[in-house]
């Protein structure tokens, strides 16, 4: 019997008990966003030293699991690990958040104006969707939620601007974004303003308007950077 002769399926093997289930959400990822989440709220502050003993008891897992989500946590530039000191949350100048702004004015300008052009009509819905979370966080003063709320709507519009590139490059910086976020949402009435400039920049992209789509864009990322600088300013 030469080898073309053979039954392909004879010698293979049939596996009747693999359980290919993966746990939505394991006990590092659920701590990393925990953490994340308490540095955008600002439970911790900027500059404060986090004890891993205290953390491991709050969040009731081992100093092991704590210690990778930490390292997490550090590749995103939320948290510094110093040799010797232990993990801290850096205290971010404004340089460091003016660059970051800057950045964040490029890319989300420019995937304004071609998510205006791209975004089909049940993304446009999705996109709906989140401005009306954002808009239900803005009411009811839950700054944890006008920050994640708010990412979600930005990154609809990131993922319908027909650039994997740009998408990528943002998402990387998302993390500094919501700290910056959280600063500036912490002043009476930005969350407000923040609501009716995003409502003009999906209103922009619903009509397809790209030049409207990026001037909106603009003026609500500089709205945000003046935002930013004022809450920190009177955090000195």
């Amino acid at each position: 019997m030469t080898l073309q002769d053979r039954d392909p399926k004879a010698h293979v093997p049939m596996p009747t008990d693999l359980n290919l289930r993966i746990s939505p959400r394991t006990v590092q990822r659920e701590t990393v966003d925990k953490l994340r989440l308490a540095i955008f709220s600002g439970m911790f502050q900027p500059g404060s030293r986090l004890i891993e003993s205290q953390l491991c008891a709050q969040l009731g897992i081992s100093r092991p699991s704590l210690r990778e989500a930490l390292r997490s946590l550090e590749a995103e530039r939320l948290i510094e690990i110093v040799p010797n000191r232990g993990p801290s949350i850096p205290a971010l100048s404004w340089e460091v958040a003016t660059a970051i702004y800057e950045v964040r004015e490029l890319l989300e300008v420019e995937a304004a104006g071609r998510c205006a052009l791209r975004i089909s009509p049940g993304q446009l819905r999705e996109l709906e969707k989140s401005l009306s979370a954002f808009e239900e966080a803005a009411s009811s003063n839950d700054s944890l939620a006008q920050v994640t709320t708010a990412a979600d709507f930005y990154s609809i519009i990131l993922a319908n601007c027909g650039n994997p590139i740009l998408e990528e490059v943002h998402r990387g910086l998302v993390a500094r974004i919501s700290f910056f976020r959280g600063r500036s949402m912490s002043l009476e009435g930005r969350a407000q303003s923040s609501l009716a400039e995003m409502r003009e920049i999906f209103e922009c992209i619903a009509a397809g308007d790209e030049k409207a789509a990026r001037k909106a864009s603009k003026q609500h990322v500089l709205k945000a950077k003046a935002a930013a600088k004022r809450s920190m300013d009177s955090e000195v």
